[in-house]
């Protein structure tokens, strides 16, 4: 199962990044459309900030569970654990966290994760360039750690204080492209931000 984050406010960029535009859809509808895949059982988005505006405007599929994260402001991993909290409840042995600010992830990077978690990986992250980037997988076996990693560390800690858990798989060079300002959506679509629906 996958798990969007989607809460950030875009403070950087000027809005909620799960409403910016790439090639006339949301990174968040982007995102799910990339991650509709036959490796990923399921969907869960976590919203936040602008939950309702983001929920309405974004344009995903009924399919996608939306999950309101109240304390966004906290960081990233209260999302993370907010949307491990649906999947579990929904059934699901294994997750693939990714961050809607990474629009350009491809298929292939997500299925080499999904695929090394189905073939037993406790944890699986691409790497291109030889540096780490997203989805990052994780199976149920590593949740409890991820649930009790410091609130400043995240996922990180999970990496870092389990090596002999991660499998590193090739993934594209999306994997590691990342929009947190003007200038990172610029070098990516060639124009200046441009929201899904609304602006900001």
């Amino acid at each position: 199962m996958a798990i969007l984050l989607a809460a950030g406010e875009g403070r950087r960029i000027g809005g909620p990044k799960a409403l910016l535009s790439a090639s006339g859809e949301s990174f968040l509808a982007r995102a799910c459309a990339r991650f509709s895949r036959a490796a990923v059982d399921g969907i869960v988005a976590v919203l936040g900030h602008d939950g309702p505006l983001v929920a309405a405007q974004a344009g995903v599929s009924s399919t996608v569970r939306l999950v309101q994260n109240p304390r966004y402001r906290e960081g990233m991993l209260g999302s993370m654990l907010a949307g491990l909290d649906a999947a579990e409840a929904l059934g699901a042995g294994a997750v693939l966290i990714h961050p809607v600010d990474h629009p350009a992830v491809d298929g292939p990077t997500i299925d080499a994760v999904a695929g090394a978690l189905r073939s037993g990986a406790v944890v699986a992250v691409p790497v291109h360039g030889g540096r780490r980037g997203h989805p990052g997988g994780f199976a149920r076996r590593s949740w409890s750690t991820l649930r009790a990693a410091p609130p400043g560390r995240g996922a990180r800690a999970v990496l870092a204080d389990h090596p002999e858990w991660v499998v590193h798989v090739p993934g594209g060079p999306g994997c590691r492209e990342g929009v947190d300002t003007p200038e990172d959506y610029h070098r990516l679509f060639g124009s200046p931000p441009v929201w899904h629906g609304v602006s900001p």
